[in-house]
Parts: structure tokens; C-alpha cells; sequence
């Protein structure tokens, strides 16, 4: 048995396929013919732009179009002309050959992605070595392996997969994806949960173990695989396999009935969104809200900022599609580093640390803060909206934000602009410092949303993204579940909505501690609704007290992990 990270629920048995990409070996060469080389480059670009759009416009009619946005970014990427601006003029300046500059290039932006530690700009990263691989590909005359062609029964094993990769696969043939590398909010493990093939991400070394042929499953949920089982343990996963379907239907019943516990307390269940194009997914899935609507898209793959009609036509579009149901908004949360060239910012020693977020946006009032506060604003008399501030470490930060808010009140008053006078302004609460003084805050701010991704990553002092600490990043370690028992109880005692919208929200070992301590809102991918509502309904949150009261005794991780784990299975 090996263990690995569950990407995309589900149970998936078949005979391996190794999927293995050329590797390309690229070297500087001097050229003499700048021009021509530049033209060769060109060609490259229009080759691979051809290639993906043909590509998002197949997903987008075999899945959906949200799915397919995901390599019309790539697109965007390509069309970029401060990248592609970058290229040529490496390819002229320095007299290099066009695979050595898109190698440069490519990779500084990716490692400035990377760098940030916000799961979105991990994503971009990912993106731009994708398009940096295929442009090579097509200068050096390599064929991609035809991933459409494998045959049925086939579960693909893969040192990675890259978003165009997986956006191939045919589901008819493919039943399950395993990778040695790879996350969770990866693309290619977003597009797996869209084509709704199983799938097992971050399992080292086994390529090593498995060879083409050989009969495999994988646990998609918990991350399990097994290699050439035993026919008892294969007849198990395909009983396993089976239940699984079967309870994806039964789902489908939970469209339309309220997050209520046995007991009768009613949460929300709502969701987390990138882009207006999201809410499609959240109306399917029968979200109850938008807990999370990340603004940071509208700002990026674009050469100049987003005007204010532009913003408030995508704020508008949410709450309209809504139709009254709350709809968090969180404002700009860009770090200091250069992942908006246009913005001007200098690189930081340490992005997470740094120049970000509500400190950036502060700093920025006239030219960044204000006409998003004010498209953000005018959005609120068409819907339900709620302003989010993020990274707030002090209340000197909201109450220089709640100022600024009132100030652009008064000015949309004077212009005859409608809006909600009263809309809620409230804070995500991720860092070690917000979480300590949860009780201050409570008296001034209109609600909480804890952000566990970077509550986690603060609280332990741990990089999310180093593999080799991974190992203390766990929403379950002691001190991050007092910091999240700590936020709720405050918001409550102060009587103010209180919501997650981290990763956590949605962990099944997760929802019963966070019912026990009364959390209201529960903020997830939309996908992930109906299963997390069928576990509230399920529990009673008083028998959950005792439960959540030995869990919280426990010292380490792995004990609560294997407690709670322990209890959900039962």
C-alpha cells in the first residue's frame, strides 16, 4: 500500500500506463539573424496558440466553459505582450536562440508565481512552465504524447501532469490519475474533479514501484493506492467503487434542503470563486452564498489595472446571479512581488512577510483602493455583498479601511450613486497576531471569515509550499485548532457572523470539531457543498461537544488526526 494526497474523490481500478514526456535538454545557442530568429519565435507562439485553443474549446464542450477558462488563461499568458515583449527582446539584445530566451523568461516568472505562496499564483506558476513546455516542443519538432488515445481501463501514472495534459484525457477510457508530484488547487487536480476521475497526487518514488501493466487502484478520497491487490482486496475497492457512485447520486437530494443540524442549528454552506464565471457552479451545486470571491484574477494576465466600470460590472454580475444571497467580496490580496508587472512592485525578501495584501492596498488608496472600494460599493445595490479585508494584523487597519469606506460613502452620496449604506465590512482573520486579539476586533468588525490556509501557515511558521516541512503544516496541530476555537468563540460572544474559507472548511475530519465550536459558515469549493451539507445534517452539535473536548486534549497532530479520523469512519 502506498499513501499519498487524495486530489479527486472517487475509486478508480485499472492497468497502469506510464505517461512519460520527453525530456527536452535546452541549451543556449548564439545567433546571427536576430530577425529571423525572432520570426521563428512567432511561429512557435502562433503554433502553440492554435494548439490551445483547440484544446479549451474541446473541454469546454466535452466539461463545461468554467473548466475550460482554466487554459484560456494559458492563452492569455501567450497573448501577453510584456512576456512575449520579454522574449523578443532577450532574443534580440542578447543574440540567443528562442528555446534559451522562453527558458529565461519563462522560468523567472514562474519562480516569482511560485514564490508568493498564495495557492492562485502556485497555480500561475504551473501555467507558465506548461506554456513555456509547449513552445519548445513546437521549435524543437517534439510530439507531446497523445494522451486522448489510451486505451480503456487505463489509470495514467505520471511524474506530473501538466493542465493541458490532463485537459486531454478522455474519461470514457481513463479511470483513475496518480503523479508523484502535484497539490490539491493544482490545475491539473482541479480539471481531474471536473472530468470526475479519481485521482492521487504527491506519491514519491512511485514510478519506481510500478511498472506498465500492472493492476492498480486508488482511493482518490484518502489518497491510497494499491498495487496488483490480491482478488479479495480488488473485490473490496470494487464494492468500495460502487458505494461511491451510489452515494453520488444520493447527493443530488441534498439540492434544496438547508445546512441544519439534528439538533436544529443552522449553518450556511456556501462557496469559494475566482472569477464572475464561477457563480455557474455554485448555483449547480446549490450553494447557500459566496464565502470567498477572490478579486485577484480581475487584476491579473492584463497590461493594465482593471478600470472601475470593469470591477463593478464583475461584483454586479455575482450579486445579480445571487439573487440575495450573501456574497463575501475580499479586496486585492496581491503580495509584493512582481506578479502584476504593471503595478510597479518591487520584490520582496519574503512575500509572505511583506509589502501585501491591505498593507499594499493602503498604501495604494488613490490609484488601487479606492475605485475597487467604490465599484465594490455601487455592486452592493444589486445583491447581498459583504466587504473582506485580508492579512489584517491590527485594528489600526480596519479602522484606516472602515474610514476610507465611509469617506467614498459620502462621495457616492453626493454623485446620486445607489448603494447599501449599510454594508457589512468585515476581515479575514489568517495571521497568528489577528487570531490573539479575535476578541478586540469583534467588537468593531461586522464579521469574521478565518482564512486556514495561511492561519495554519503563520500559526506554525511553516512554508506551505517546502516539502520538507510539510510535515508541521496540518490545520490539526494543537495550536492552530486553539487559534480557530479562540476566533469563534470571540465572534460569538460579540455576536458576529463567523465563517471559514480555507481548505478546512470542507475536510470531513474538520466539520464536526468546527460545528462543536460554532462555526456559522462553512465556505468551500462548490463541488464540495452537498457532501459537507449531508455531514452537518447528519450530526448533532451537542454530542459533538464531548468529542470536540477530546480532541482538543490531545498534544500532537497525529492524535487528533487519528481521533477524529477514527470518529467520522465509525
Amino acid at each position: 500500500m502506498y499513501k499519498g494526497t487524495g486530489a479527486s474523490a472517487g475509486i478508480g481500478i485499472g492497468k497502469v500506463v506510464i505517461v512519460e514526456e520527453k525530456e527536452l535538454v535546452i541549451k543556449r545557442e548564439n545567433i546571427t539573424d536576430a530577425a529571423a530568429e525572432v520570426q521563428r519565435f512567432k511561429g512557435a507562439l502562433e503554433t502553440s496558440m492554435k494548439q490551445t485553443e483547440a484544446l479549451a474549446a474541446d473541454l469546454a464542450q466535452r466539461v463545461g466553459e468554467k473548466e475550460a477558462e482554466i487554459l484560456n488563461g494559458h492563452i492569455m499568458l501567450l497573448s501577453d505582450p510584456m512576456l512575449t515583449g520579454e522574449i523578443e527582446a532577450m532574443i534580440t539584445n542578447d543574440s540567443v536562440n528562442s528555446e534559451f530566451a522562453i527558458e529565461t523568461v519563462c522560468t523567472n516568472y514562474a519562480n516569482v508565481f511560485a514564490s508568493m505562496g498564495d495557492e492562485l499564483m502556485q497555480q500561475r506558476a504551473a501555467d507558465m512552465k506548461d506554456i513555456k513546455t509547449r513552445m519548445q516542443k513546437v521549435l524543437l519538432g517534439v510530439e507531446s504524447v497523445d494522451i486522448a488515445a489510451l486505451p480503456e481501463g487505463s489509470i495514467i501514472l505520471a511524474k506530473d501532469l501538466t493542465p493541458s495534459m490532463t485537459a486531454g484525457i478522455n474519461p470514457a477510457n481513463v479511470t483513475g490519475i496518480v503523479t508523484e508530484l502535484g497539490g490539491r488547487t493544482s490545475h491539473s487536480a482541479i480539471l481531474a474533479r471536473a472530468l470526475e476521475i479519481p485521482a492521487v497526487v504527491a506519491l514519491t518514488g512511485i514510478l519506481n514501484e510500478v511498472k506498465n501493466g500492472d493492476v492498480l487502484v486508488l482511493d482518490g478520497t484518502d489518497g491510497t493506492v494499491l498495487v496488483n491487490p490480491e482478488d479479495s482486496i480488488l473485490a473490496e475497492y470494487q464494492g468500495k467503487r460502487a458505494a461511491f457512485l451510489k452515494e453520488k447520486k444520493e447527493l443530488e437530494q441534498y439540492i434544496g434542503r438547508p445546512s441544519v443540524t439534528k439538533d436544529g442549528v443552522h449553518v450556511e454552506v456556501v462557496a469559494n470563486i475566482g472569477k464572475p464565471e464561477d457563480v455557474d457552479k455554485v448555483l449547480q451545486y446549490d450553494g447557500e452564498g459566496v464565502g470567498l470571491f477572490r478579486t485577484e484574477f480581475l487584476f491579473m494576465d492584463r497590461d493594465a489595472m482593471p478600470t472601475e466600470e470593469e470591477q463593478f460590472e464583475a461584483y454586479k454580475k455575482v450579486a445579480i446571479a445571487m439573487n440575495g444571497k450573501p456574497v463575501i467580496i475580499r479586496t486585492l490580496d496581491i503580495g509584493g512581488d512582481k506578479e502584476i508587472p504593471y503595478m510597479g512592485l518591487e520584490k520582496d525578501e519574503n512575500p509572505f512577510l511583506g509589502y501585501r495584501a491591505v498593507r499594499f492596498c493602503l498604501d495604494r488608496k488613490d490609484d488601487v483602493y479606492r475605485p475597487q472600494l467604490r465599484a465594490l460599493l455601487r455592486a452592493s445595490a444589486f445583491g447581498n455583498i459583504k466587504i473582506m479585508i485580508p492579512l489584517v494584523t491590527c485594528i489600526d487597519e480596519y479602522r484606516q479601511v472602515k474610514a476610507l469606506v465611509e469617506e467614498i460613502k459620502q462621495e457616492l452620496t453626493d454623485k446620486g450613486f445607489a448603494f447599501n449604506k449599510d454594508i457589512p465590512l468585515g476581515i479575514m482573520v489568517e495571521t497568528a497576531a489577528a487570531s490573539l486579539i479575535a476578541d478586540i476586533f469583534a467588537k468593531e468588525v461586522d464579521f469574521f471569515s478565518i482564512g486556514t490556509n495561511d492561519l495554519t501557515q503563520y500559526t506554525m511558521s511553516v512554508d506551505r509550499g517546502n516539502d520538507k516541512i510539510s510535515y508541521l503544516y496540518s490545520t490539526f496541530n494543537p495550536a492552530v485548532l486553539r487559534s480557530i476555537k479562540r476566533i469563534i468563540t470571540c465572534a460569538r460572544e460579540e455576536g458576529i457572523m463567523v465563517g471559514m474559507c480555507g481548505e478546512a472548511a470542507s475536510d470531513p475530519m474538520m466539520i464536526p470539531l468546527l460545528l462543536a465550536f460554532g462555526l456559522n459558515e462553512f465556505s468551500m469549493s462548490p463541488s464540495a457543498i452537498l457532501r459537507a451539507r449531508k455531514m452537518i445534517t447528519e450530526y448533532s452539535t451537542e454530542e459533538l461537544q464531548a468529542v470536540a473536548d477530546q480532541a482538543m486534549g490531545f498534544a500532537t497532530t497525529a492524535e487528533v488526526e487519528n481521533f477524529m479520523r477514527e470518529f467520522i469512519n465509525q
